[in-house]
């Protein structure tokens, strides 16, 4: 499998998909998520979901961006699906953020009519301004907001988000986090349907890459050390992809 980048998405296409994964990662590693995230996303390109990861740039208007990214993806399906790439039998579409790739998703199943089978938010992260971009602070920009606003994109969520069936992934070391205030929210508009995972890692787990450490003719202490690093930075990493896959693949 190789990366394609069509309609402004980069798509990693497996042999017989068996789903569609769309994909948004953090505000500031979103522009490049198939390098940013690559691992993860060609892991689940190996479970059979068809991959496509939408980049876009943060600006203050976020409902602009979740329209953008939606009608980037929309086209990306419709020309994958006119080649026949897809095969001919239904997938289901699922969306996957990270960070601000959740409030995004959020907005979009919130403002426009999409057909989901359910959405995985991971390291849910819906500051204000002031706090997400440091410089708005420092230059006193008090009337500077996204829009929607935090507390406006969690009524939204409250009241019109359409995506009934949710995993939301917080991790235990993640200062940034705002998991437990959208449980809260989407338990309420969705009784038992959303499943609330905490996992080991932090706010920049999904970003791990793998790194191949080759010994040496000799095993050495130095090869002792990569090894256990690599088993040490990857454990997180593969927790989200197995708890991922699994929710994905319930039966």
């Amino acid at each position: 499998m190789d990366w394609q980048e069509i309609s402004g998405n980069w798509v990693l296409i497996p042999q017989r998909p068996t789903g569609i994964v769309h994909f948004l990662g953090g505000a500031f590693v979103a522009t490049a998520p198939h390098v940013t995230y690559r691992w993860l996303l060609e892991q689940l390109a190996s479970q059979g979901y068809a991959t496509i990861a939408t980049p876009f740039v943060n600006t203050f208007d976020h409902a602009a961006i979740a329209r953008d990214v939606l009608n980037r993806f929309e086209t990306t399906l419709e020309r994958l699906q006119a080649r026949g790439t897809l095969g001919k039998q239904y997938l289901p579409i699922y969306g996957i953020g990270h960070s601000l790739g959740c409030k995004i998703h959020l907005l979009i199943g919130s403002l426009f009519s999409v057909e989901r089978a359910g959405n995985i938010l991971i390291s849910y992260n819906n500051y204000p301004a002031r706090r997400a971009i440091p410089f708005v602070e420092q230059l006193n920009l008090t009337n500077i907001e996204f829009t929607p606003s935090p507390a406006q994109t969690e009524e939204l969520a409250a009241k019109r988000y359409l995506i009934r069936r949710n995993l939301l992934v917080k991790f235990i070391k993640d200062d940034i986090d705002q998991t437990l205030s959208l449980s809260d929210v989407l338990q309420t508009r969705f009784p038992d349907m959303v499943t609330l995972q905490i996992l080991n890692g932090n706010h920049l787990t999904p970003l791990g890459q793998d790194v191949s450490w080759q010994a040496g003719n000799e095993f050495t202490p130095w090869d002792a050390i990569g090894q256990w690093m690599k088993q040490e930075v990857y454990r997180d990493l593969n927790q989200l992809k197995r708890e991922i896959i699994r929710w994905l693949q319930p039966f």
